[in-house]
């Protein structure tokens, strides 16, 4: 397991241009040893985030990108609550990424087969593996410590033979969603968390300096040969004691 690196910046806005920076720099890296860059993409502030930066870049070429989604709520893609939704309207239509490039959810779908289609999607993006290998996967984490729809006591925080997992009792609405497990989130080459605002500055302490009690579900991503980057602005750092990098301006990661 790489070393985690914990990096703190002033406000949201010096973040999403480095996180920017960071997701066109191991795109570049992957596509230039394997061919192609694999990238998981979470809802929440990543969405407007990455759709105010990415389309910044210079000369950003998206042509050989493969993008999948972390999960998925299932609600129809022109509702608010729809991460695919949310990314084609606002990100998709600015990058030359090819629409048979993202691997979309089938959210009309009954949730057990919606999850079992993105499964089989996934397996021909990925072949011969039995677990994904995403070249890079973004991921948020709510006030309650839960990342992707993996929630705290959850049992699917103990799935190990599923790759992507329906859930159909969301403590947070939509009820009905489906997830990546914790076995693909920890096969990734490289995670970077994203966490922002003072509301997360407590569950962000116990996830990151430990806690007593099972640990939140955001602590349990831990790759087991990636990087590992947390992202994290001024007021979500607030009650940290350890150490965390500060980067200067303009500094990449």
């Amino acid at each position: 397991m790489a070393a985690r690196r914990v990096v703190v910046f002033p406000s949201s806005a010096e973040l999403g241009t480095v996180l920017a920076d960071l997701v066109s720099s191991r795109a570049g890296k992957a596509i230039a040893s394997r061919g192609r860059f694999t990238l998981g993409l979470s809802g929440g502030s990543l969405v407007s985030m990455l759709s105010k930066e990415l389309p910044t870049l210079p000369n950003l070429d998206c042509s050989k990108w493969v993008v999948g989604f972390c999960d998925e709520r299932l609600v129809p893609s022109d509702d608010p609550e729809s991460t695919y939704g949310l990314y084609k309207n606002q990100l998709f239509t600015k990058i030359n990424i090819p629409e048979s490039a993202i691997i979309s959810i089938a959210s009309s779908l009954p949730v057990n087969e919606c999850a079992e289609d993105y499964a089989r999607k996934l397996k021909e993006v990925f072949p011969g593996s039995d677990k994904p290998v995403f070249d890079m996967l973004l991921l948020g984490m709510g006030p309650d410590g839960h990342t992707c729809s993996l929630f705290p006591d959850h049992p699917l925080l103990e799935e190990t033979a599923r790759i992507v997992a329906p859930i159909s009792d969301s403590p947070k609405p939509p009820s009905q969603r489906v997830t990546m497990t914790l076995p693909v989130l920890n096969s990734a080459r490289c995670v970077v968390f994203v966490s922002t605002g003072g509301s997360k500055a407590p569950v962000l302490k116990e996830v990151l300096e430990g806690r007593e009690g099972p640990a939140f579900p955001a602590a349990r991503v831990l790759p087991t040969k990636g990087e590992l980057f947390w992202l994290i602005d001024g007021p979500a750092a607030a009650d940290l004691t350890i150490t965390v990098e500060k980067p200067g301006s303009g500094a990449q990661l």
